[in-house]
């Protein structure tokens, strides 16, 4: 009789347990469902959320139980009224800001959209869908915020949390990796890669912009019916359409750089050569594998590739100039130099080709100032001296035009003015020399 005695007791606790349960779930609904939360009003919801979640036993409960727990914070800034003081409201805002009560709000409205999709009730899937349009541009604005007081990995977490509010919007987790590899966390970044290459991830697209006649600031619509009944109602003018590039390039890359960063150089190349296996007429993959190799000191394969990368862009300035630079590194000074010059015939303006360039030239006066030591005052040395320096004259003079260029450029590199000074000197150029010099 003891045994059953207990028993009986115990089955009548959790029936009670449950009828509590139950009045507290319907007693959330009901101040959930109110138009305007009071202060009072949060207090009591509080106190019912910290009651019925230890409660809860039956999937349904315990689904509901944490939906309106994690909206708790949502609420609490919907409860923000004139009577609150401004460190009072900041203060309830940055709760639902935080990168945990974002990550906890996402993890339970999409357990509590994928409930009632499975059970075929919709009781806050529509009000789930709405709290996200509504709440977004705001925890968004939390992440700049972030990431302009340079706290990169909390802007990495609140955009992470964003796109698990809203898995359609994968641009949030191509810039959550961006700012996790900002924030030196790479184990975070790479995660976020990979699943941007799970998802087939390009970010390409089309940006409409417009410039509100109000403001006078460019503001971006997502569509373009969208942008064009705006600029025919008069609001917004000067409508301008962006092409955004493909990302893919730059995200396998940069899951190669971490992978090389954590030691794993076969599984970097190994990333790489299945990107280019996957898409081989991507032009970023292949710049992204030279970029790799070039990382890995293997010129000779960073070479091939770029030169493969050239063959379909034969105006990439870029390219041309960095073929010059691994020529230079590698003593192969002829073709360093054609590749600058060609550098230059694409963008005369291009500072460091204008600037290497006169470099490499300047390595040759070595050759003629050793020589030059070396000679003594007999007739045939003296001959000597004079078709040295006349060859000397010629090479400075060769390099002048590029160094006046490049200063012409960037007028306030301090490298290339001493160098052209250097140069104006050698040349006996007193004038030029001077007016530069009284400019730095």
């Amino acid at each position: 009789m003891k045994i059953k005695h207990i028993v009986l007791t115990a089955s009548i606790l959790v029936s009670v347990s449950t009828f509590a349960q139950k009045e507290e779930l319907k007693a959330l609904k009901k101040i959930y469902a109110k138009e305007e939360i009071k202060g009072k009003d949060l207090v009591e919801y509080k106190d019912l959320v910290s009651k019925v979640e230890p409660l809860a036993v039956e999937e349904s409960d315990k689904i509901y139980a944490n939906f309106y727990k994690v909206m708790t914070p949502v609420l609490e800034s919907l409860a923000v009224d004139k009577t609150m003081t401004p460190v009072q409201i900041q203060a309830a805002l940055m709760k639902l800001a935080s990168p945990k009560a974002i990550s906890d709000l996402a993890t339970g409205l999409n357990a509590t959209l994928d409930f009632e999709k499975k059970t075929g009730k919709k009781v806050y899937t529509d009000d789930i869908n709405e709290t996200i349009t509504s709440f977004k541009p705001e925890l968004l604005q939390a992440a700049i915020a972030m990431g302009n007081s340079k706290k990169y990995k909390e802007a990495s977490e609140i955009l992470y949390s964003i796109y698990l509010l809203d898995k359609k919007d994968q641009e949030k987790l191509y810039f959550a990796a961006s700012y996790a590899v900002t924030a030196l966390d790479y184990d975070k970044a790479l995660d976020y890669y990979n699943q941007l290459k799970i998802l087939n991830y390009t970010g390409e697209g089309t940006v409409f912009w417009a410039t509100n006649k109000a403001s006078g600031k460019e503001e971006t619509f997502n569509t373009k019916n969208e942008r064009d009944i705006f600029v025919k109602s008069g609001t917004h003018e000067k409508s301008r359409d962006e092409k955004l590039e493909s990302k893919k390039g730059e995200i396998y890359k940069n899951i190669a750089l971490i992978l090389i960063e954590k030691g794993k150089v076969d599984e970097a190349k190994a990333a790489v050569t299945e990107a280019r296996k996957t898409n081989p007429n991507d032009k970023s993959l292949i710049l992204t594998e030279a970029e790799l190799y070039y990382k890995l000191n293997d010129f000779d394969t960073y070479t091939r590739l770029v030169n493969e990368a050239l063959a379909n862009d034969p105006n990439n300035v870029d390219l041309v100039y960095n073929l010059g630079v691994i020529s230079s590194d590698g003593n192969k000074l002829e073709d360093a130099e054609k590749y600058y010059k060609r550098a230059l015939e694409i963008d005369p303006n291009y500072f460091n080709a204008n600037l290497n360039l006169a470099e490499l030239k300047l390595r040759g006066d070595e050759k003629f100032v050793a020589e030059m030591n070396k000679l003594g005052t007999s007739e045939k040395d003296n001959k000597r001296y004079e078709v040295l320096k006349a060859e000397r004259e010629k090479n400075f003079k060769s390099i002048l035009p590029y160094l006046e260029k490049a200063v012409e450029i960037k007028p306030d590199n301090d490298a290339a003015k001493r160098t052209l000074l250097s140069v104006y000197n050698a040349l006996e150029m007193t004038d030029k020399y001077k007016a530069l010099k009284a400019k730095m």
